[in-house]
């Protein structure tokens, strides 16, 4: 027997007949404020939340010097993330704006100390150059600790119009980037 789909319920793709793929996201987490490790954690919980996002790895968890931040500003920690998500990429962002907000992100000077920063890499094979979105990142092909921890859950992976991780891994080197295998992160 098949479950016959409730009438009264209105669901916009159905009213539009257009399909929701599933697309592959990589998210980049990192925190060098306050409690860190619990701040990150506390981030993959509430992605993995996210309804349409499923949260399928989570990196080791590295270590890094701030990059263009203000002189004194700690170390922060960074993890990947890998989801699988139907969500639109705008719709993500949403979402990771909203975690950011949960962990009190302050919004302010570009590159300041934050609590939690979030920031999407790839959606699918996802475009988007507005104010709001760059797909993929743009400067993510210039970052070993997206680069790292991404390569050691996806050694194939390609960042779009960019090239396979593994050589512009190769290329920039992880000079800097210290694996922390005191602590670790995991989908609850």
């Amino acid at each position: 027997m098949t479950e016959t789909p409730n009438p009264h319920i209105i669901d916009a793709d159905t009213l539009t007949g257009e399909m929701r793929p599933i697309r592959r996201a990589v998210l980049s987490l990192g925190s060098n404020l306050g409690d860190r490790v619990t701040t990150l954690q506390g981030a993959v919980n509430a992605i993995a939340d996210t309804p349409d996002v499923w949260v399928t790895s989570v990196s080791a968890v590295y270590e890094t010097a701030p990059v263009n931040c203000p002189p004194g500003s700690d170390d922060f920690l960074n993890i990947v993330l890998l989801c699988d998500t139907t969500l639109a990429a705008h719709r993500l962002l949403e979402r990771c704006l909203t975690v950011e907000d949960a962990f009190d992100r302050e919004r302010g000077e570009a590159n300041a100390p934050r609590t939690l920063d979030v920031d999407l890499i790839v959606v699918g094979d996802r475009r988007s150059d507005d104010e709001n979105l760059r797909l993929p990142h743009p400067r993510a092909k210039e970052r070993a600790f997206v680069l790292k921890p991404w390569y050691d859950l996806e050694p194939d992976a390609v960042l779009p119009d960019a090239g396979p991780v593994a050589d512009l891994l190769a290329d920039l080197g992880t000079d800097g980037v210290t694996l922390r295998e005191d602590i670790t992160l995991e989908i609850e």
